[in-house]
């Protein structure tokens, strides 16, 4: 059965042709046809009413009275006007998924008859089952009341199936008590943070007309895919995300052939009809490319408020996911999804902008007299030095274990790569003589055709976890499969934080006496002085890093059960509390859920191996045994050797015993949530190891004719 079920899907998957999509659309046209934006609202609300609306977008207002039950019909004709039939409030629980409640147009009038209504209120507030949804003890089982309303700042959006749409509305999702249970909440909090942080700090530095402040961000996707017919023979990849079993293919990722090499057809018509809805959904889309391993992919948008960023990121996963199934792909979203090769990540860039003055993290030409610029950039030093391990936990997850620290991605390390040019400007702050910056220059190729080729004044570092990269900050320890909302809460706050204590110091040095440029050179100095260690420049991967990073007193944390508990300490409860971004009950409920959600996914794994490795891999071996000791002694005549029997019959041994070890080392699960993460981390991973480990030795000696399960080969090459 196993024979003919593997063949048939290697056949149906030789014999697949691309999708048939169409041309691709004008970009220009189909622009955000499925949001409703500021600019069809213009068109459809009364201009008092349109201004107030803009007047809470642009400047943070409250929403005027009434403004609400306007919008709500305008709203209400849009969507119906594209063929809509139902309404969401869209939300994003602590699960990190994103979630949503349906609900008709409909209603009944006084006589009967059914209406199309959407009323203000029903806009404004939803009312959703808040004990169904994980809450860290916030809400009881028989407790569950919880609401969700409208965010004014992220514009509503259809999305479109075969027999209609629905109008999506984007809202934060809290507690009948006010704790907020979801990622929006808190984020839309940490810019009003950091706009309270830069205004104060502009304001010291001169600037009389500031504008609202916010985080921009531009989270780089990476994903892979491999054909969907592969998944009904893999229960590891339907259920966990990731490949639990599986031998290394003879060729892998170790010619750097795939990086940047030309798109298979396939995966090149999926990424252009992934693009063409995301467009439509206003969502800025740039760039698109092979990954560094075979069947990795990657998606860029470009930067925009990090509200709306984290928003439009949760879409491009569920896109890429839905897409892949009409495309015949399995969309892999999984952090580490095949052993031996790099694992996904997703790359969050991050600045801050205000509106008038633009990027405050552009250093210009001339960064060393840029000291508006150094101030900010010291801000950022300064918080990854104290909260570094903060920036760990919230990327820690079971998924991230398996990715962090190998040479694919940053260690769990938390260090800033500044570049030369950089570096040599703080150093001089430090030596308290600053004078110049590295220029820009051309390069010479070689070629007399092609012209001097400009060059950046400093490299770039993809090793580093928190590096500079012109004119952002990228934050490369983001897990694939992860809300990037976390990551922008905790950057934000601890930015804030230290925007907080640059400006608290300057007003002190300026009551003092001091002229701002020297009270700016003496802030400067302390942050350098003071936080300067946690600069590093050269290679995160190396050893010699990890034992410097020990002696400058920079954590380590590899794991979840090492990480997580950062969230409990005192510093960090007293971080969130101080900028008002999340409250002590908020954090302890999310250290309870990150720490469940860990313990859980290890948990279906471990299931999942012992499952498989019973039901699957120890019949297909034992057969295959059997089948060679009656083949052995019908030619043993022939002198031939026992070996492949014996390896076989050893490794049959191992696999029994080590599933035996780990059926016993679930029973002894008990304890606290900290001994409990303790435990999975360190004694059924290792369990799981030593399964899969007798596992993959037997693949690589059982004839592939009783293999049950699809190998590496099949799925990272086959296309």
């Amino acid at each position: 059965m196993n024979i003919i079920s593997r063949r048939d899907i290697l056949k149906q998957i030789a014999e697949r042709k691309p999708v048939a999509v169409g041309p691709a659309s004008d970009f220009s046209k189909i622009w955000a046809t499925d949001v409703f934006d500021l600019e069809k609202m213009k068109k459809a609300l009364p201009k008092q009413v349109f201004n107030s609306l803009e007047k809470t977008l642009k400047v943070g207002a409250p929403l005027e009275k009434g403004v609400a039950a306007l919008v709500a019909d305008a709203m209400r004709k849009w969507a119906i006007s594209r063929g809509a039939k139902y309404y969401s409030h869209v939300f994003y629980p602590l699960t990190g998924a994103t979630a949503e409640k349906h609900d008709g147009f409909i209603s009944i009038n006084r006589d009967g008859k059914v209406i199309s209504e959407f009323s203000g209120e029903q806009l404004l507030r939803g009312e959703p089952d808040a004990s169904a949804f994980p809450n860290g003890g916030i809400r009881s089982t028989f407790e569950a009341r919880g609401y969700t309303e409208w965010d004014v700042t992220s514009p509503a959006y259809l999305m479109e199936t075969s027999n209609g749409a629905t109008l999506c509305i984007p809202t934060v999702f809290v507690a009948w008590t006010g704790e907020a249970l979801d990622k929006k909440t808190p984020l839309l909090r940490s810019n009003m943070a950091i706009n309270r942080a830069v205004s104060k700090l502009l304001k010291i530095l001169g600037h009389k007309k500031t504008a609202v402040v916010s985080s921009s961000a531009g989270p780089e996707q990476e994903y892979f895919l491999i054909d969907s017919a592969f998944a009904a023979a893999r229960p590891d990849l339907l259920l966990a995300g990731r490949t639990l079993f599986g031998k290394a293919s003879a060729k892998g990722q170790e010619f750097g052939d795939h990086y940047f090499g030309a798109i298979p057809e396939r995966a090149q018509v999926f990424m252009q009809d992934v693009e063409e809805k995301l467009y439509r959904l206003g969502i800025p889309a740039k760039t698109h490319h092979n990954e560094v391993a075979p069947g990795q992919f990657e998606i860029a948008p470009l930067y925009e408020n990090s509200n709306i960023a984290s928003d439009h990121q949760q879409l491009i996963m569920i896109t890429l996911k839905a897409y892949a199934k009409k495309h015949g792909f399995l969309c892999l979203l999984h952090e580490k999804p095949f052993k031996g090769v790099n694992g996904s990540g997703k790359h969050v860039n991050w600045s801050v902008r205000d509106a008038n003055l633009g990027n405050l993290l552009d250093p210009g030409d001339t960064p060393h007299a840029n000291m508006q610029f150094l101030l900010f950039c010291g801000a950022v030093i300064r918080g990854v030095h104290k909260f570094g391990s903060l920036l760990r936990a919230v990327v820690a997850s079971a998924g991230n274990d398996h990715r962090l620290g190998a040479n694919e991605a940053p260690p769990a390390i938390m260090s800033i790569y500044l570049g030369s040019q950089l570096t040599d400007v703080f150093e001089q702050v430090k030596a308290g003589n600053l004078k110049n910056s590295k220029k820009a220059s051309l390069m010479n190729i070689g070629v007399d055709t092609l012209p001097p080729l400009p060059k950046d004044p400093g490299d770039r570092n993809r090793t580093s976890p928190f590096a500079f990269t012109g004119n952002r900050f990228e934050f490369r320890a983001v897990g694939s499969s992860q809300s990037v909302s976390d990551s922008l809460v905790a950057i934000n706050t601890i930015a804030a934080d230290s925007i907080d204590w640059i400006a608290s110091k300057l007003e002190k040095l300026i009551e003092r006496g001091k002229k701002i440029e020297d009270a700016c050179t003496a802030v400067l100095k302390e942050i350098i002085d003071n936080h300067g260690l946690v600069i590093f420049n050269d290679n995160n991967y190396s050893e010699e890093w990890h034992r410097e990073a020990k002696k400058r007193g920079l954590p380590n944390l590899k794991t979840c059960a090492e990480a997580l508990p950062v969230l409990k300490s005192k510093e960090i409860i007293s971080l969130f509390e101080n900028q008002k971004t999340i409250t002590p009950i908020e954090l302890a409920a999310r250290f309870e859920i990150s720490a469940e959600q860990y313990i859980k996914t290890i948990d279906v794994e471990a299931k999942l191996i012992l499952d498989i490795a019973k039901t699957k891999i120890l019949p297909a071996a034992i057969t295959y045994l059997t089948d060679q000791v009656e083949c052995f002694g019908i030619l043993k005549e022939f002198s031939l050797s026992r070996s492949n029997i014996n390896f076989v019959a050893k490794k049959i041994k191992e696999l029994q015993s080590s599933v035996a070890k780990l059926e016993k080392d679930f029973a002894k699960n008990k304890g606290s949530i900290e001994e409990q993460l303790k435990f999975y981390s360190q004694n059924i991973l290792s369990g799981m190891d030593a399964v899969r480990t007798a596992a993959d030795a037997l693949e690589g000696e059982v004839a592939d004719d009783y293999w049950p399960l699809p190998s590496y080969m099949e799925m990272l090459f086959m296309r």
